[in-house]
């Protein structure tokens, strides 16, 4: 009597909930976090690029291990992955990062960061684009809601100074974040999360610290102690916090998010960095949040919870067909059925 209703039970929630989006959501607090970690690190004389450097070289360090031995025990399934690892560290680890700090040289860290969080924008055209499936009125109401909350959050208004060369440098940034989310999500090639973010981490400091030494990124690093969250404490305090929260864990979790929402509804989830990094400056650095973004943060939650709804719909009433996700349903299936 009761074994068919629980055999039927594992594969209601995924049409409801997934265990995706709460990695999602952590993807996003902790990268947010890399903020105020970082925050601390210029204050005491640290430059961007040493920031960025100490960032994914630590990284790198730290998943060195686990990387390795899933490089060794896959070998035969991943080797014809590795440029795509590359590929990964390259453009979404470092580029993404390189792009992002030489917009705000040019403009507010607001605009900077609003120009690399079109990327979701960027994700529904280019799926547009080359599935010639067009989004249906729900996702385009939800990428205008999330976008307009974006601003709000942001609280852009009032006058800025705005730099063509900083444009362009951000909205770079906004095509590497949007390449993340599409790499991240072609999860048919069984390269496993910790093998994807421990060879892109190795192979983007790799590139970062090449750019140091050429000159091109200033590495500027410091041992004095610093102040984080109203207290004086050793640089290596948010040095491992950049490191071990807003990196390692951050992008693993990202990734297993991607794989298992796909990379629109991640990359729109995605948007909720912005509001928790409202969230922790709040928090962290005593900065009270408006009620304007506060608005804003909701604006972004109704854009989300339009696109995950159109998300559902899509897979329940036009099967596989529906690929303006960038990820075919039966890749994420196999995918998830390999993890079991």
């Amino acid at each position: 009597m009761t074994s068919p209703k629980n055999a039927a039970l594992p594969t209601a929630p995924p049409k409801t909930f997934s265990p995706a989006l709460l990695f999602a959501f952590a993807s996003a607090a902790t990268f947010a976090l890399s903020g105020p970690f970082a925050k601390s690190l210029f204050e005491a004389g640290w430059s961007p690029g040493a920031a960025v450097a100490a960032r994914i070289g630590g990284a790198a360090a730290v998943l060195a291990v686990p990387t390795a031995i899933s490089l060794v025990r896959q070998w035969a399934a991943v080797r014809g992955s590795l440029l795509r690892i590359a590929l990964y560290g390259i453009v979404p680890i470092a580029l993404c990062q390189l792009f992002y700090f030489n917009a705000v040289s040019h403009l507010s860290v607001g605009v900077a960061l609003l120009l690399e969080y079109l990327s979701p924008v960027l994700l529904v055209g280019w799926a547009w684009l080359t599935t010639r499936t067009s989004p249906r009125l729900l996702t385009i109401l939800g990428a205008v809601c999330a976008m307009a909350g974006l601003v709000l959050v942001l609280d852009l208004a009032g006058s800025t100074k705005v730099s063509v060369t900083g444009i362009l440098w951000g909205l770079a940034a906004a095509v590497c974040s949007a390449v993340f989310f599409i790499m991240s999500a072609r999860s048919n090639d069984n390269v496993p999360p910790i093998l994807m973010a421990g060879g892109g981490t190795a192979v983007g400091a790799a590139l970062i610290f090449a750019l140091g030494l050429a000159g091109l990124m200033p590495l500027t690093f410091t041992a004095s102690d610093v102040v984080f969250a109203g207290r004086l404490v050793p640089w290596l305090v948010p040095v491992l916090g950049l490191v071990l929260i807003s990196t390692v864990f951050a992008y693993v979790a990202g990734i297993i998010a991607t794989r298992g929402l796909g990379s629109k509804v991640a990359s729109f989830v995605a948007l909720f960095e912005v509001l928790f990094a409202v969230i922790w400056a709040w928090i962290l650095l005593g900065e009270m949040p408006r009620l304007v973004q506060l608005l804003g943060g909701l604006s972004i939650m109704a854009g989300v919870v339009m696109v995950r709804l159109d998300e559902l719909r899509g897979s329940r009433r036009r099967g596989p067909s529906y690929v303006v996700d960038l990820e075919a349903a039966p890749a994420v299936h196999v995918d998830a059925q390999r993890q079991g």
